[in-house]
């Protein structure tokens, strides 16, 4: 497949379809992937297929490329409607992810400080306090859930961790008393001779009881747009995904859908 790796900290901007005008932070291998999660959609490919032995930027690369970036973009008077942290993997992974944010606040309140903070995560990673509170300091925590039943959400996502759990980790989007986005990906087709699709009733029905547990601010619901690692996953047409998000806007949730 071609896929899409970032080879570099700090890149872009470009543009979202969730968030518009976007500067990408890749906190992680510039050559290959680090990922807690394995998705079946990845556009980054499998994690087998792009191991890296590169070291993790530092905080201070890290720090200094992006005020590179914003001074360039500052004169050129080119202001993005976000900073979102994603490249090649979870970027709560890094070890420095705390301290990265904080500089980055800094760094946003310094240049453009219209500009919003966005992080997009698996959520692997919230139940360490650091990442934790770094979250909540940022403007868009974007919190992913692709299934609120744990052996599709397995099927689909394939976390590193056996521990892996549904219940935990809507315990752990409490902690978060509302303040955050809940994204999912919906998808249909087929992986390894198993039925994909995490549109059905039971599978919506489920992760609706999961919304109104945690209460989300707002929720992102999108599906495929690029080349995916298995083969056989389809679309989920724009129709049935605003049928899935008036089911949330009847709870009084913002919903977000990218078709």
């Amino acid at each position: 497949m071609s896929t899409i790796l970032f080879h570099e900290i700090v890149f872009g901007p470009i543009h979202s379809r969730r968030l518009g005008t976007s500067l990408g932070m890749n906190l992680l291998p510039y050559d290959g992937k680090l990922c807690s999660f394995d998705c079946i959609y990845c556009e980054c490919g499998y994690n087998k297929d792009f191991k890296t032995k590169t070291k993790l930027p530092s905080r201070e690369n890290v720090k200094a490329a992006l005020e590179d970036k914003l001074i360039r973009l500052k004169e050129e008077n080119i202001i993005p409607d976000v900073i979102t942290f994603a490249g090649n993997g979870e970027p709560t992974m890094h070890p420095q992810f705390s301290e990265i944010i904080d500089d980055t606040i800094e760094l946003r309140d310094k240049y453009i400080p219209q500009t919003k903070i966005s992080v997009l995560s698996n959520a692997m990673h919230i139940s360490n306090q650091k990442v934790f509170e770094a979250l909540k300091k940022v403007d868009n925590n974007i919190l992913k859930l692709d299934s609120a039943i744990l052996e599709t959400a397995k099927f689909i996502d394939r976390p590193n961790a056996p521990s892996y759990s549904i219940e935990k980790q809507i315990e752990l989007f409490k902690r978060f008393e509302g303040n955050f986005i809940m994204q999912t990906m919906f998808l249909r087709g087929s992986h390894e001779g198993r039925v994909v699709d995490n549109t059905t009733e039971e599978e919506v029905s489920a992760w609706i009881e999961a919304i109104k547990a945690t209460k989300p601010r707002e929720v992102m619901i999108y599906t495929i747009d690029r080349e995916t690692p298995s083969k056989m996953l389809e679309k989920v047409p724009a129709e049935d995904l605003r049928k899935i998000g008036k089911k949330v806007e009847d709870l009084g949730i913002k919903v977000n859908i990218a078709g």
